[in-house]
Order: structure tokens, then C-alpha cells, then sequence
């Protein structure tokens, strides 16, 4: 059975945020929640992590409701734990204890062994000076590629 591509991204995760530590955790889903993730249909875009009780949960986090689902079929904004080592959590809930400090999904992707999996990485939001040097160097970057094809 050929696995299609899942690609499902927080493109302005890097824009907003410094990166610390990248983690890739297994989420807790449902039936529904696993077919419809497989058709593309999430987003996590507005999603976050928090720390809570030993464990981290993904808040947040949208997924269709399945077509094909019944009254079994799953709410499409739940929390939803995330599936982390001990060692892990630990690390981030350190992280998280200093202001500021956040813990945000970059991407949805599945496994070799066909689970679904999330990125998540250690953040600090960025200033707005750090975000127009981004773009200033985006549009540097931009003149240059121009310049070389010429």
C-alpha cells in the first residue's frame, strides 16, 4: 500500500519565532481524526503546546470532521496529548518555566511505519526588528539570485 506525501506546515512558524530544540512527538488520535489527517484535511497554523501534568497536549489544532464518519466521528478543535520520552518533557517543561518561552507545531508528517507524527520546536517570539532584518536578508538574497542570473 503506497503511502501518499502528508504536507502539512506552519510556514510563518520561522518567521515569528527563534528555534531552540526540535522534537518529533506521536499524537494520541482517534480513528476519524487519523483518516481524515491522511486526506490533508488539518491545519496548524493556530496550534500550540502547553505543559500540563506531566504531559504535553497540542492545542488547538484543526481537523475536518471525516465525511465518512459517523456519530463516532471526533471534534475537530480537542486537545489532543502528544507522545513524548520522559526526558523529553522534562527538557521542555524547563524550557517553558521562563517567560516568553513557547512551544509551537512546525509541521504534520507520517513515519516510515505510517504513524502520524508532529514537529514541534522550543520558541522565543522574535522582535519586530528581528522580522524586517529577516526580510531585508530574504530580499537581499533575492537581488543576488537576480543579479547571478543575468
Amino acid at each position: 500500500m503506497a503511502q501518499k506525501e502528508l504536507n502539512i506546515r506552519n510556514k510563518k512558524a520561522r518567521f515569528e519565532y527563534h528555534l531552540e530544540d526540535v522534537f518529533n512527538a506521536g499524537i494520541q488520535l482517534s480513528g476519524t481524526e487519523i483518516k481524515s489527517i491522511r486526506n490533508g484535511k488539518a491545519s496548524i497554523l493556530e496550534a500550540y503546546c502547553v505543559y500540563s501534568n506531566s504531559e504535553v497536549w497540542i492545542r488547538n489544532m484543526h481537523i475536518t470532521e471525516y465525511e465518512n464518519g459517523s456519530f463516532y466521528n471526533h471534534k475537530p478543535r480537542a486537545d489532543r496529548k502528544l507522545l513524548l520520552n520522559r526526558k523529553e518533557i522534562d527538557k521542555i517543561e524547563k524550557f517553558l518555566k521562563i517567560k516568553g518561552n513557547t512551544l509551537i507545531p512546525l509541521k504534520l508528517f507520517l513515519s516510515e511505519k505510517g504513524w502520524v507524527k508532529v514537529e514541534i520546536a522550543c520558541a522565543i517570539g522574535k522582535k519586530l526588528h528581528d522580522k524586517r532584518q529577516d526580510l531585508k536578508e530574504k530580499d537581499d538574497k533575492r537581488e543576488m539570485d537576480r543579479a547571478l542570473k543575468r
